[in-house]
C-alpha cells in the first residue's frame, strides 16, 4: 500500500505500515549520520539542549551536497548513506528520541529491530543514485546545526520536504524485516547448491 506521511507522524500512523509499504514524506526531515547520533546522545546524557526535535520527525542517513546562493543554503544533491555503520548505536537513538521514520539504504539489523518495535517507528529504504532528484523534493533548507563541529556532511540539516520518496518500509514496528528474511532465504538457497556440489 502507498502511504502519505505528514510530520509531525504519529505512533498509530507508523503502527499500521507494514513491511513493503510505500510512503511518501512532507515535512519536516533531519539529517544525521555516524558523527551527529554520537553527538545528539551525548549531549543527551550530559543534560545539554539538543538544537532539533527529533520525536514524530524522520531521521535520514544522508550527508547532503549543499551551496550557498544569495546567502541560503540549498541542497544540490541528497542520496542516501550506507544505515548499517549506525548499527551500533541507532537503537539507543531511536529509544532516546523517538523518531518515527528512519530513511536510508542498505537497511538495519536485530537490536535497531527491536527499537522500531518498542517506540513504534520503521525503517524505509531509500534508493541510491538519485541523490539530485531527491533534492528536488526538498523545498528549502530550514537550519543546519552542528556544522562548524562536524562538517557539510555530518551535520543536522533540517529540510522542509515535498511528497519526499518513494521509500519502502523493509523493517516494521512488529519486527518484520526484509533484510533478514532475504538473508534467510539466500542462506537457504546458497546450502542447497553447496549440497549438490
Amino acid at each position: 500500500m502507498e502511504y502519505y506521511l505528514k510530520t509531525p507522524i504519529s505512533e498509530d500512523e507508523i503502527r499500521k505500515l507494514k513491511v513493503g509499504d510505500v510512503i511518501y514524506i512532507t515535512g519536516e526531515m533531519i539529517t544525521a549520520r555516524d558523527a551527529a547520533h554520537k553527538m545528539a546522545l551525548e549531549y543527551f546524557e550530559k543534560g545539554l539542549e539538543i538544537p532539533v526535535e527529533f520525536k514524530d520527525k524522520v531521521l535520514y542517513h544522508c550527508g547532503p551536497v549543499v551551496k550557498k546562493k544569495d546567502g541560503e543554503w540549498e541542497i544540490v544533491a541528497a542520496g542516501p548513506t550506507t544505515s548499517t555503520r549506525m548499527e551500533y548505536i541507532e537503537w539507543r537513538f531511536i529509544e532516546t528520541f523517538k523518531p518515527r521514520v528512519i530513511l536510508g539504504k542498505g537497511g538495519m539489523g536485530d537490536k535497531t529491530l527491536e527499537a522500531l518495535n518498542k517506540v513504534g517507528a520503521v525503517y524505509a529504504l531509500f534508493p541510491g543514485g538519485v541523490a539530485v532528484v531527491a533534492a528536488e523534493s526538498v523545498k528549502r533548507v530550514k537550519a543546519v546545526y552542528w556544522l562548524e563541529e562536524l562538517s557539510i556532511p555530518e551535520a543536522l540539516w533540517v529540510l522542509e520536504v515535498e511528497k519526499f520518496g518513494p521509500a519502502v518500509v523493509t523493517m516494521d514496528s512488529h519486527m518484520n524485516s526484509l533484510h533478514k528474511d532475504v538473508e534467510a532465504e539466500t542462506k537457504k538457497k546458497l546450502d542447497d547448491i553447496l549440497k549438490k556440489i
